[in-house]
């Protein structure tokens, strides 16, 4: 592949390799690592169809990797791409961006059918401008579970900047959450995660009486830095799980089909091309007031057996 045809293909995936042993192949060191192939038959379909790229070289997967190699993972042109039908809010979009409101419950992208990437399509108009992408390509991740913004690229230029902001967190983003216990003031939570230096911002925004819980907490975090499930862990750490995390919560802290009551509500960066600033801010889902709502009518409920 020559260089203009490598830069053609839509990157979906990049990283920096850490720590690892001389003797490490890329093909082990990938799996467990990538967000959007998850399996290693994927990873191993992957290299196959010529997917992954080392050092801006086609990779095999018998390669070797050193700590600071630039592994990046471009599309599967050869796959059929499905619309994924949805209902979806477009916040915002123009020729080279929109900004839409991810359910919870799906992942922005992967190896499977029910992604946000392929409702995309369905729900966005083709870019006319000449470096316009096929198809709409989300340029940052957040959890399956989490419900709100997400950015996405409708040109391949717009998609390098957005990429350049994200890495060089000139992108703020605001979160929503109910945790468990009565987090109460405001404060930084910096525990590394993965040996990486990892950073968020928290600020209570008010507390509740729990029966279950003893208390619980409506808190808006703002992270700065990107790791993997970072407000989760941090939250955990600290001692106020976010409701209905199974992987990072304790006990009680789950409840039946209502999901982790974790929300990104808000998102700020400067437009790739036009260079304007811009400021998306979503409303919670109902499920929170219902949630905070159901929580005090049952402590009214208990106060007034004990009377």
């Amino acid at each position: 592949m020559t260089d203009n045809q490598q830069s053609q293909r839509t990157e979906i995936e990049k990283l920096t390799v850490g720590v690892c042993d001389k003797s490490t192949r890329i093909y082990d060191y990938l799996v467990g690592k990538l967000e959007t192939i998850s399996s290693r038959k994927g990873v191993k379909k992957a290299f196959s169809r010529d997917q992954i790229y080392l050092n801006n070289k086609r990779a095999k997967s018998g390669d070797f990797v050193h700590e600071g190699d630039a592994i990046v993972v471009y599309e599967n042109e050869t796959a059929e791409h499905k619309e994924f039908e949805i209902n979806l809010n477009v916040v915002f979009e123009d020729d080279e961006i929109a900004i839409v409101e991810k359910p919870a419950g799906i992942p922005v992208s992967g190896n499977t059918f029910k992604t946000l990437q392929n409702a995309l399509p369905y729900h966005l108009s083709r870019s006319q401008a000449v470096d316009y992408l096929p198809i709409p390509l989300p340029v940052h991740r957040i959890d399956a579970l989490t419900h709100g913004i997400v950015v996405i690229a409708k040109t391949h230029s717009s998609r390098v900047e957005l990429g350049r902001l994200f890495e060089e967190r000139e992108v703020q983003k605001h979160y929503k959450a109910i945790v468990q216990g009565k987090l109460q003031g405001s404060g930084i939570l910096n525990t590394a995660i993965g040996q990486k230096i990892a950073t968020t911002h928290f600020e209570s925004l008010s507390v509740y009486p729990s029966v279950k819980n003893g208390w619980t907490s409506l808190i808006k975090l703002s992270p700065v830095t990107g790791r993997k499930h970072q407000l989760r862990i941090h939250l955990s750490r600290l001692g106020f799980p976010i409701v209905g995390d199974k992987q990072y919560g304790k006990k009680g802290n789950t409840l039946k089909h209502k999901g982790m009551f974790l929300a990104a509500v808000g998102i700020s960066f400067i437009h790739p091309k036009t260079k304007k600033a811009l400021s998306f801010e979503i409303v919670l889902p109902n499920k929170f007031d219902r949630f905070l709502t159901r929580e005090e009518n049952w402590v009214k409920r208990v106060e007034e057996k004990l009377k």
